[in-house]
C-alpha cells in the first residue's frame, strides 16, 4: 500500500481520486489545506505527495519534503509554476503532472464565458427571477464576421480556435511554434502578436506562466489592442496586468472581460468566502463592472476531466512503485 498526501482537496477530489482504477493500492491522506514549507511536515509517513494549482512546492518546502523521504510531487493539474523543479532535481524528487486531462472542457469553458459576457445571460437570468422581463441594456453582438485572436495553440487554444471557426468567426492565431498544417486546413491564420492585437475583437489567452508570459498584456499591449475589444483568459490569472485591465475598463478602451483565473486568485477561489468582506481591493473592482465576468476557475471541472486527472495521476504513483517509466508526457 503506498501511503500519499493529499493536499488542498475538495469533495470532488476525494471521490474521483478514491475511485480511479487501482486507487485500492493507495492509502490517500486528504487535507483541507494547501501544500507550503509550513504544512510539508503533513506528509510524514507519505511516499509520495499529490497537489494543486496553488499549493507552494518552492525549495523550502521541497527539502523539507525529502527529508521526510517523499519521493514523488504528483501534481493533479497541467500547470507547474508552483513547482521549484530545479530543487525537486536536485533533491532527487520525481515530479509528474496531468498534461491534458480535457481540452475540451477548458475550451468550451471559454466560449461559454464569451457567449454569457456577450449575450448578458447572467443578467437576464438574475432579472427574470425577479419577473423583470425588460430586454433594455441586455443587447450582445454576433461572434460571426468577428476576428478571434486566439494567443497559444495547443490543445486547449486550438480546441478552442475550431470551435470560433464553428461561429464562422475569422480565427487569427499566435504561437512561437506554429501548427501550420492544422490552421491550414481549418482556415486559421497565424500572425504576428501586434497584428493580432490590432486586428481581433476577441482575444482569448491558452498560453502557460512563464518568465516571458507574465503579465502578456499589460498597459503597452492593452494599448495596442482595438477600442471595444473582450478578453477571454481560461489559463493562468498573471498572464494579465489587473492594475492595466481595471485602468483599460475604467476608460472604456476596454468592452468586456471574462475571467476564470484571476491574478491574485491564491486563498480566494476554491474557498466559500460569503458573508466575509473581499480584502483584494483590485479584485472587489473588477467585481463592480457590469462588463466583467469572473468564474473561480472552474473551466477544468468535468466529469471527463476529473475522471482523467485522477486516471493520469493514479498510473503514477502506482508506477513510482513499481519502478516503471512514468505516463508519455507527465514528466517534469
Amino acid at each position: 500500500m503506498i501511503e500519499v498526501a493529499v493536499y488542498d482537496t475538495k469533495s470532488y477530489d476525494r471521490e474521483y481520486l478514491g475511485t480511479a482504477a487501482g486507487a485500492e493500492q493507495v492509502a490517500w491522506r486528504f487535507h483541507d489545506f494547501r501544500l507550503s514549507a509550513e504544512t510539508a511536515s503533513a506528509a510524514k509517513g507519505a511516499q509520495a505527495v499529490c497537489v494543486f494549482v496553488n499549493d507552494h512546492a518552492d525549495r523550502a518546502c521541497l527539502e523539507s519534503l525529502a527529508a521526510l523521504d517523499v519521493k514523488l510531487i504528483a501534481l493533479r493539474c497541467a500547470g507547474h509554476n508552483n513547482v521549484d523543479l530545479a530543487a525537486a532535481r536536485a533533491l532527487g524528487l520525481a515530479v509528474v503532472r496531468v498534461p491534458a486531462y480535457s481540452p475540451h472542457a477548458v475550451a468550451e469553458h471559454t466560449v461559454g464565458l464569451l457567449l454569457t459576457l456577450n449575450r448578458k445571460i447572467h443578467r437576464a437570468y438574475n432579472r427574470v427571477r425577479e419577473l423583470n422581463f425588460s430586454l433594455n441594456g441586455l443587447v450582445g453582438f454576433d461572434i460571426r464576421g468577428k476576428t478571434v485572436g486566439i494567443i497559444g495553440t495547443g490543445k486547449i487554444g486550438r480546441i478552442t480556435a475550431q470551435i470560433f471557426r464553428g461561429f464562422e468567426a475569422r480565427v487569427l492565431t499566435y504561437d512561437p511554434f506554429p501548427s501550420s498544417d492544422w490552421a491550414k486546413t481549418l482556415g486559421i491564420e497565424y500572425t504576428d502578436m501586434d497584428s493580432l492585437l490590432a486586428q481581433s475583437d476577441i482575444i482569448s489567452l491558452h498560453v502557460p506562466l512563464m518568465p516571458d508570459t507574465l503579465h502578456l498584456l499589460n498597459t503597452q499591449t492593452i494599448g495596442r489592442t482595438k477600442r471595444g475589444v473582450f478578453i477571454v483568459n481560461t489559463s493562468r490569472g498573471k498572464l494579465i496586468s489587473t492594475t492595466a485591465l481595471i485602468a483599460a475598463l475604467k476608460s472604456g478602451h476596454v468592452g468586456g472581460v471574462a475571467l476564470d483565473v484571476y491574478e491574485e486568485e491564491e486563498g480566494i477561489f476554491f474557498q466559500d468566502l460569503s458573508g466575509q468582506v473581499l480584502l483584494d481591493d483590485e479584485l472587489s473592482h473588477l467585481l463592480m463592472f457590469p462588463n466583467v465576468l469572473v468564474t473561480s476557475h472552474q473551466a477544468f471541472l468535468t466529469h471527463e476531466a476529473l475522471s482523467e486527472i485522477a486516471r493520469v495521476t493514479t498510473r503514477n504513483i502506482l508506477t513510482m512503485a513499481t519502478g516503471e517509466p512514468f505516463l508519455e508526457g507527465t514528466t517534469l
